[in-house]
């Protein structure tokens, strides 16, 4: 392995840098020093992965428009075959892996040196690529069974089916390279890198889209004379192109992050070894952490199985759209998570790792009780705008082609029973991975298998009563209650998470949010009673509604003297004038 030192200028000898007992340096501020980095961090990673969804939306808007929901059977096969190895990244690779390894790896860095921690790092990547790999070639042949085990409903339909088999199997390597692809961003956010690795989905999204439409287009049209109507009119071939789209996408986010991990020193040699410590720490913590961080997406999974069964009260019989019109849904709740969610817990993992591994417990208290307010004040009044504005905002984005004024009805109302549990969803991202840093895994595990047994129960009551709302409505109450368990365990476990602080701060944030939510409304119906419900209207209406909800929502939050909006208000002001 090259033990070449990073790329940069070496910084100069501090009292917190603290030669390792291996004679390595490791860089550790100060607690306060840290505390501030999370919030600059997160505002990296939240322009990043706010240009990832950005582009996710824009892939979800071509799906919309070429292969629609209740149109044909074409995006529901897509989706159930793209949930199998998206479950599995999640289990594995972003959720799992990320939240084992980054503490480990942190340990390593702080109390063995670069050279231990970047062995470990080889020891990691070889055992992905035989265990996924093993994992990957296990799905493309077994992929009828898990059809029927995921989607039971799409039985009743053998083209449905065998589209969906067809899709899983060339998806199915999708595993390996996106479970690579977070291990290197593990690596690079411990090492305080966090703008390559937030922009790594942005090249998954980039290669999904182009990769994916060209291949479209090449399959249903190779004379390209009129290739964007040959996809719509030719569906069921032209998703086939579009699956491989994902696997050009998945190692584009790879790839992108390679060149960081060279200039961070890091050089891949194979070396396989299971009975390594740190490799048997890691696996200890990822065992139950594979139910601990992936509860959501496993209540999805559990969704798109009920959904998949679903039954038109007019026909009697299992309509294509109640699987796509919950995707569609999802996705949107997937922007703020990732922007806001997401991006606060990337970088708040490394400072809680560092912080249990020093065993500063008021430290680690301070940053997981901020972080958690901090992405309350961001998730809680966009669920409530969510909420109010989902059939506009809906309409917008995917009512074109083949996504009908039929399709946005039941998305929007899938959209706003999802917004319900929106802020646990992203608070679910930063505790999570807390436990794991304070070397617990069993507790997020029992919580999440919790959540799951609540959501399949929920399901189970609720689909034949809501159809695909009261499947969104399952998920949300399931996010919630694991947020509450996982809250009020680790404050008892850390002796407070700032309770009053906290519940004072989002009483403030849902005042300021009903203030928005009035707002919101009143304005949205009047534009639409006013100029109707054409494309440049529904712009105006989502634009101009959007804009003075967020106008209200801050300066009544303001008002109420929300401590988190006027310190970040405060360091974008400092940014500005420093950069000025």
């Amino acid at each position: 392995m090259n033990e070449q030192q990073p790329d940069r200028m070496p910084e100069p000898h501090t009292p917190n840098d603290q030669p390792d007992e291996a004679g390595n340096k490791t860089e550790t501020a100060p607690p306060q020093n840290r505390r501030a980095s999370v919030a600059r961090s997160a505002s990296i990673v939240s322009l990043a992965v706010m240009s990832s969804r950005v582009l996710g939306l824009v892939r979800e808007m071509i799906f919309a428009y070429f292969f629609g929901a209740s149109k044909s059977l074409a995006n529901d096969a897509f989706v159930i075959a793209f949930r199998i190895p998206n479950l599995l990244r999640d289990l594995f690779a972003e959720g799992a892996l990320s939240s084992a390894f980054v503490p480990v790896f942190s340990d390593h860095l702080v109390n063995k040196g670069e050279k231990a921690a970047f062995r470990l790092s080889n020891l990691v990547a070889t055992a992905l690529i035989v265990l996924l790999g093993a994992i990957v070639l296990l799905g493309i042949i077994f992929a009828p069974q898990l059809v029927a085990a995921i989607a039971h409903g799409f039985q009743s339909d053998p083209e449905k089916f065998a589209l969906t088999v067809r899709l899983t199997r060339i998806m199915m390597p999708f595993i390996l390279l996106v479970a690579l692809a977070a291990q290197a961003m593990g690596v690079l956010n411990s090492r305080d890198r966090f703008a390559i690795p937030a922009l790594s989905s942005t090249f998954f999204n980039v290669g999904s889209i182009i990769g994916g439409v060209l291949f479209a287009i090449f399959l249903v049209d190779p004379t390209f004379s009129h290739p964007f109507r040959s996809i719509i009119d030719n569906p069921t071939d032209g998703i086939i192109g579009m699956a491989y789209g994902v696997l050009i996408g998945g190692f584009l986010q790879l790839a992108i992050q390679m060149p960081s991990l060279r200039r961070e020193g890091f050089r891949y040699r194979p070396e396989l070894s299971f009975t390594d410590p740190g490799m048997r720490q890691i696996f200890k913590l990822m065992g139950p952490a594979v139910l601990g961080s992936a509860a959501v997406q496993i209540n999805v999974l559990i969704n798109s199985n009920f959904a998949s069964s679903i039954v038109n009260p007019a026909t009697g019989l299992i309509d294509n759209g109640p699987v796509s019109w919950l995707s569609y849904a999802f996705r949107l709740m997937q922007f703020p998570i990732g922007v806001f969610g997401v991006a606060i817990a990337t970088a708040t993992l490394p400072a809680i790792s560092r912080s249990a591994a020093l065993k500063e417990t008021d430290d680690f208290r301070h940053t997981i009780a901020g972080s958690v307010r901090l992405a309350f004040l961001m998730t809680i009044p966009s669920a409530v705008g969510l909420a109010v504005l989902s059939r506009p905002i809906i309409a917008l984005i995917y009512e074109r082609g083949g996504f009908t004024s039929i399709d946005t009805d039941h998305t929007a109302g899938a959209l706003t029973f999802y917004a319900v549990g929106l802020a646990g969803y992203a608070a679910i991202k930063i505790l999570a991975p807390a436990f794991y840093a304070l070397g617990d895994a069993r507790s997020p595990m029992i919580f999440s298998i919790a959540s799951i047994a609540t959501n399949f129960l929920l399901n189970w009551s609720l689909r034949d009563v809501l159809q695909e709302r009261g499947l969104a409505l399952a998920t949300s109450v399931s996010a919630l209650m694991n947020f509450a368990l996982l809250y009020f365990t680790l404050s008892r476990r850390i002796h407070g998470m700032e309770g009053r602080r906290t519940a004072a701060a989002v009483a403030k944030i849902l005042l300021a949010s009903a203030a928005m939510a009035a707002v919101c409304l009143v304005l949205s119906i009047g534009i639409e009673k006013a100029i109707g419900h054409r494309f440049a209207a529904r712009a105006i209406n989502v634009s101009a509604s959007v804009a003075a909800g967020a106008a209200v929502f801050y300066f009544a939050a303001y008002l109420l003297n929300v401590e988190e909006l006027k310190a970040a208000t405060a360091a974008i002001r400092r940014r500005f004038l420093k950069r000025s």
